[in-house]
């Protein structure tokens, strides 16, 4: 049979409240009374606020908005102040003038330091050119048998610059043309299937081993001699370097026309660099004569300054073949 419900035996309690507290069957618990959270006392500080039943604020556009700020301080909130506060602290402008001091300092000294070995002004005067000086001097290199006036020109005792005397001598072709010969040694190497950055790197490291030491025979010979001349550093490493547009010129040459074109432009490139070394040597080391005009050796003086000239003149050959010989097979 079926049993009915029993009727609620306290009508003064809940029917939530009877349910919770009636037997169940075995095996069954009921579940505690749930206990209502009690209110804080108005008295105590609270240490956190309990925002479980707030519901997060709304933006103008209708979406939630999640409380925390992504684009930084506000302007003119605390970050703005700090930095304010940052510049106008004397001590802190008092350290950014002294770091300043400091660097311009630095920069003074090595400077200083630089100009004891390299001279700034006399490195620019190397490097005064413009394109008009550039392709003169280019035909002069590759065509200096018409070329009648080989001296450098002065004014009060200052040579000219390059832009103003294509007589004078330059740093800027010696260096572009060996950065074009080392992309044309790359390429070639490429061509015949065997560029490497090894072989490369071991192309430029031996035309500069080469120029290092063509410059310091030379200054050794002056040395040894005593041969006086107003030649610097700079200008035995302009005249060394000016083979690399022969050198250029005889790669070009192999590559276009094969082993014939490459000693074609050997002989020429190689003629023309004697011939220039020669007349621009010769109007540095044989017109100063003076300091060795008196003494015994005195007659001597012109031969040996005659040698070391053709000897300068005859060994460029030697490097351009040495230096573009496995380029071109």
């Amino acid at each position: 049979m079926k049993e009915r419900c029993k009727p609620l035996s306290n009508p003064n309690i809940s029917i939530f409240e009877q349910l919770f507290t009636m037997d169940l069957p075995h095996g069954y618990r009921a579940s505690a009374k749930p206990r209502a959270r009690a209110a804080p006392h108005a008295g105590d500080p609270l240490l956190f606020e309990d925002t479980s039943s707030a519901a997060p604020p709304m933006n103008n556009q209708g979406y939630y908005t999640t409380g925390y700020n992504m684009g930084g301080a506000p302007a003119g909130g605390p970050g703005d102040a700090g930095v304010n506060n940052l510049f106008a602290d004397p001590m802190a402008s008092t350290a950014m003038m002294y770091g300043s001091s400091l660097a311009n300092q630095g920069k003074d000294i090595v400077s200083k330091e630089i100009s004891r070995y390299v001279s700034v002004n006399k490195l620019k005067y190397f490097f005064a050119v413009d394109s008009k000086y550039v392709m003169k001097k280019l035909l002069l290199l590759m065509f200096p048998y018409t070329h009648q006036d080989w001296e450098v020109r002065y004014h009060r005792d200052t040579p000219l610059t390059p832009r103003h005397d294509v007589n004078a001598p330059d740093l800027y072709i010696p260096s572009m043309a060996f950065i074009t010969y080392i992309l044309l040694a790359g390429m070639a190497l490429g061509i015949q299937k065997r560029f490497s950055p090894e072989v490369l790197g071991l192309c430029a490291s031996t035309a500069l081993v080469w120029v290092v030491i063509e410059v310091l025979v030379m200054l050794l010979s002056l040395y040894l001699l005593s041969v006086h001349s107003d030649l610097s550093i700079f200008d035995l490493v302009a005249y060394s370097g000016y083979k690399y547009v022969g050198m250029i010129f005889t790669v070009l040459g192999g590559l276009l026309f094969g082993s014939d074109g490459y000693f074609v432009a050997l002989t020429w490139s190689s003629c023309a660099l004697m011939f220039f070394i020669v007349h621009s040597l010769k109007m540095k080391i044989l017109s100063s004569l003076s300091h060795d005009s008196m003494g015994a050796g005195a007659s001597a003086k012109p031969r040996l300054r005659l040698y070391i000239t053709v000897a300068t003149a005859v060994f460029q050959p030697i490097i351009i073949y040495w230096l573009t010989s496995h380029l071109v097979r």
